[in-house]
């Protein structure tokens, strides 16, 4: 049982979740029924779609998990998985600055009104998430694996409710995998419950606010 919730902890760790829910977005059938469905990724040319995949895996898996692993050998983190709360502000702002800098560069290179808003909202989300883990951390070990499943919950959610098409086991599946997600993390007693739902509540609701209002 420890071996499956530890293989569950790594498939589902917090950098893959924007990619999970972003990957949904782009390849599961959705339409938003409106003239120029802008907002409706499963629309985008194949070629943009992974373009966007290859973009969010660098800046939001690649770069930070490199960064991660050098912190390690520096010494400033014991664990890539940071079990203690005190190592956390370093990898927290260095996440920041990665998803700064994704919504800054779309920002610049495409600008507002010439791609989906989902595609800019989404690294905003993480920028607002981090910004938030960052003085959390300071009381609690917040759970970022749980934030990291309210993240892709939150997204789902409010990309769903701006189409009149869409497959709703999407959210299902977000549900689904948080809950794996947080009972993994409670049988290895990695974090409290309260830690599980603050962590959890902070991703899904700061997600689905700025990626619905937008």
């Amino acid at each position: 049982m420890r071996v499956l919730a530890e293989v569950i902890s790594w498939v589902f760790m917090p950098l893959l979740m924007p990619l999970y829910a972003l990957s949904l977005a782009l390849f599961v059938p959705s339409n938003q029924d409106y003239f120029f469905n802008l907002d409706c990724l499963y629309t985008l040319d194949p070629e943009k779609k992974w373009g966007l995949m290859y973009m969010f895996f660098v800046f939001c898996v690649a770069a930070p998990g490199v960064s991660f692993i050098l912190l390690q050998r520096k010494k400033v983190i014991t664990s890539i998985e940071m079990e203690e709360r005190k190592e956390r502000s370093i990898p927290i702002i260095i996440m920041l600055a990665y998803c700064l800098a994704l919504y800054l560069l779309f920002i610049i290179k495409v600008g507002p009104g010439s791609i989906s808003k989902f595609v800019l909202a989404l690294p905003l989300s993480g920028v607002c998430v981090t910004a938030i883990f960052f003085f959390l951390n300071r009381w609690k070990k917040v759970s970022i694996h749980a934030a990291g499943t309210g993240i892709a919950t939150g997204f789902i959610l409010a990309y769903i409710l701006h189409h009149v098409q869409y497959e709703l086991w999407m959210f299902s599946l977000t549900i689904l995998i948080s809950g794996l997600v947080m009972s993994a993390r409670l049988y290895l007693e990695k974090h409290t419950l309260l830690e599980m739902v603050l962590g959890w509540l902070t991703g899904t609701l700061i997600t689905f606010a700025i990626n619905y209002f937008y």
